[in-house]
């Protein structure tokens, strides 16, 4: 797991209100490590924030993590479907 991967889940938790229905996959695509984040129905607006100023400095903070690593690294937002 990397360090980035923990940022992610740690400060998306801290955001939303349902913190256990926050997931992070880490895969890779094309020699970039991508991070997937999944939350609760109906949280993502938590996540990305007014105009997205929520989801840019969480991408920036992500990228900033990963080249500390010595990694390329994106972050994908995604919403859990309701069952």
């Amino acid at each position: 797991m990397s360090r980035a991967r923990d940022m992610v889940e740690v400060v998306a938790r801290a955001l939303t209100d349902h913190p256990d229905q926050v997931k992070v996959t880490e895969a890779e695509h094309r020699g970039t490590h991508v991070l997937e984040l999944f939350v609760g129905p109906g949280e993502v607006g938590r996540i990305v924030g007014r105009q997205g100023r929520t989801a840019a400095a969480l991408r920036t903070l992500v990228a900033a993590t990963a080249e500390h690593e010595g990694q390329k690294t994106t972050l994908e937002i995604r919403d859990t479907p309701r069952s």
